[in-house]
């Protein structure tokens, strides 16, 4: 996957519109449709102190998930990306969809925290490698730069 070439197009539809909702949907859209494997492709958004869904492409969503529950809500209550090989091994896991057996969550942040993050599920177990975790955290830092979470 070429990790360089998604965050240019990511950064190009920021151009166009830095709200996040549009623009973490058409993300979400872009990383569907560019990496093979996936069965969901999405973000949820810090609202209330808690994971609220927020765009994505897929099959229906938990909407609200606790901090440190399930995989989501671990990297955002530590603060740092998971990369799940196989999520039923995974203390918590929350089985939103059933197909998904592995899973990477990388935090998004704004205004010094935690505002997001970007959650990716496959049905092949051991989907996501070393390299795309570093592809995604690098193209988390690039969309923190223009995305704006204060409207």
């Amino acid at each position: 996957m070429d990790y360089a070439m998604l965050t240019r197009r990511a950064l190009a539809l920021a151009e166009e519109e830095p709200w996040h909702v549009a623009l973490l949907a058409n993300v979400s859209a872009l990383l569907y449709e560019s990496m093979e494997g996936l069965n969901w492709a999405g973000f949820y958004l810090v609202r209330g102190g808690q994971l609220v869904l927020g765009p994505f492409q897929g099959r229906i969503a938990c909407i609200h998930i606790a901090p440190g529950r399930g995989v989501c809500g671990t990297a955002m209550a530590e603060d740092r990306t998971v990369r799940v090989e196989e999520v039923h091994a995974f203390p918590g896991h929350i089985a939103c969809d059933a197909a998904s057996s592995s899973e990477i969550v990388v935090p998004i942040h704004a205004n010094g925290g935690v505002a997001a993050v970007l959650d990716l599920d496959s049905p092949r177990i051991g989907r996501f490698t070393a390299e795309d975790q570093a592809g995604l955290e690098a193209l988390v830092r690039a969309l923190e730069g223009v995305v704006d979470f204060s409207a």
